[in-house]
């Protein structure tokens, strides 16, 4: 006695879904481990629920890496060079605003001023006065909390 044909559709039931999810995903790991060992094939398999909940295969003796590079390699592609590639220009910029502040910061305790131009140099100055104006400010309130505390 055979089973009866079912209608390949979203199972409505949210119960129903995850069981049917759960036997599935039982039956082609299998099925997978199967393919592995009688045919001396490379299998990786990565599922993912509805949940969000994540579930892999791998051959054994392989790795999914490796598997990614020789799928990469048989259709001729790279999966991972445009994020490399935005990696690469997120960190060129974030090294720009690093040095950037560096050089603020060297020039804001006196240093390497020799290469600034005289809009430069006041534009520096007048942010140290106000630098040095909110210092103060900061001084003179934490010490009259401190003699009114101490009163």
């Amino acid at each position: 006695m055979g089973r009866g044909k079912i209608e390949i559709k979203r199972i409505e039931n949210a119960t129903n879904r995850q069981v049917t999810y759960s036997k599935r995903r039982s039956g082609i790991m299998k099925k997978a481990r199967e393919l592995t060992v009688l045919c001396d094939a490379q299998v990786a398999i990565i599922m993912f629920s509805s949940t969000g909940k994540y579930h892999e295969f791998c051959s054994t003796g392989t790795d999914i890496k490796g598997i990614f590079d020789r799928y990469q390699q048989a259709i001729g592609t790279s999966l991972w060079i445009e994020q490399y590639e935005n990696m690469q220009r997120t960190l060129n910029h974030l090294k720009d605003i690093n040095r950037n502040l560096r050089t603020e910061i060297r020039q804001r305790m006196g240093e390497d001023l020799d290469a600034l131009e005289f809009e430069e140099l006041r534009d520096l100055e007048q942010n140290v006065d106000a630098a040095l104006k909110e210092v103060r400010q900061r001084k003179y309130h934490v010490i009259t909390t401190r003699i009114c505390s101490a009163r």
